[in-house]
């Protein structure tokens, strides 16, 4: 099911000259389900040939790892993995051009959250050092991985992995920092929580942190960043005045809101070619649906 909305993000912030305004982008919905029988699809990262990456309930409520080309749809095991309700299961977050997945579940063995990326039909595990735990979540067309790790205290740190080398990402003066995305630039959206116990987003370039708060996040929960496109895009989460979570598109410098007309929604993935996905509805077992938009 098509459904189209027109998003236009009006700037509140007033300067000397006056008040910006973001000139409109058409965003162009459409219902991502993982076949007939599932109850729920999580969408979390597509590649620039529009595969997408994530994970769906079936009709039993076991969560699997989905990769979905068109309509052709890959099921993802682990026999090492948790095949149960909710974030308990697997699940694929990011996808490179090289078809290349990012994810992570709980393992069978020792309880913990463990990383990995699949490719080809096999594993290969991304786990920080002496860590509690860690999520993989994106994955560039260099094999760069980021996620997240809980040290032995259970804080919550990001981190990069190029190679067989770890680095832990933290943003200064805030808490439980998360790296979600990395594009070919090796540039890594991350986001912490700060004082007020709200979210903060970065763009990490190097050493370099530049924050990207969307400006409408006034429900005091804050900005949630997801992916950067190559293309200089990027998208996330933010918290309206309400409290309700919406998906927004940072585009040429312009946030743009990203809300499906079937419901409160949230932005995850993006690739080169002015797509993206996310969700609306509840997730983890409530019945979410994924969803992908065009732009133009």
């Amino acid at each position: 099911m098509k459904r189209s909305i027109l998003g236009v993000l009006i700037v509140l912030a007033f300067v000397a000259v006056g008040i910006a305004a973001a000139p409109p982008l058409t965003f162009t919905y459409s219902d991502v389900h993982a076949n007939k029988t599932a109850v729920e699809t999580d969408t979390y990262g597509v590649n620039n040939t529009g595969v997408i990456a994530g994970d769906y309930l079936d009709s039993a409520s076991v969560q699997h790892g989905m990769i979905l080309a068109g309509k052709k749809l890959t099921t993802v095991n682990n026999k090492n993995c948790a095949a149960i309700l909710g974030t308990g299961g697997i699940a694929f977050y990011g996808i490179n051009n090289k078809g290349q997945v990012a994810g992570w579940c709980t393992s069978t063995k020792t309880g913990l959250f463990e990383g990995f990326v699949y490719s080809k039909g096999k594993f290969t595990a991304v786990n920080f050092p002496k860590s509690n735990g860690t999520e993989a979540t994106g994955i560039n067309d260099n094999g760069e991985v980021v996620g997240l790790y809980l040290d032995s205290a259970n804080v919550t740190h990001g981190f990069s992995k190029i190679g067989s080398k770890y680095k832990s990402i933290d943003v200064k003066g805030e808490t439980n920092s998360v790296a979600w995305g990395v594009n070919n630039k090796g540039q890594i959206t991350v986001y912490a929580t700060n004082s007020s116990g709200n979210f903060d987003s970065f763009l990490v370039t190097g050493t370099k942190f530049k924050n990207i708060n969307n400006p409408n996040a006034t429900g005091g929960l804050g900005t949630i960043v997801h992916t950067p496109a190559n293309n200089g895009d990027i998208d996330g989460t933010y918290y309206d005045s309400t409290g309700a979570e919406k998906g927004w598109l940072l585009h040429k410098g312009k946030y743009f809101d990203v809300v499906d007309p079937g419901g409160t929604s949230r932005a995850d993935g993006l690739n080169d070619k002015n797509e993206l996905v996310g969700r609306y509805g509840s997730g983890n077992g409530g019945g979410g649906t994924g969803f992908k938009a065009t732009y133009k």
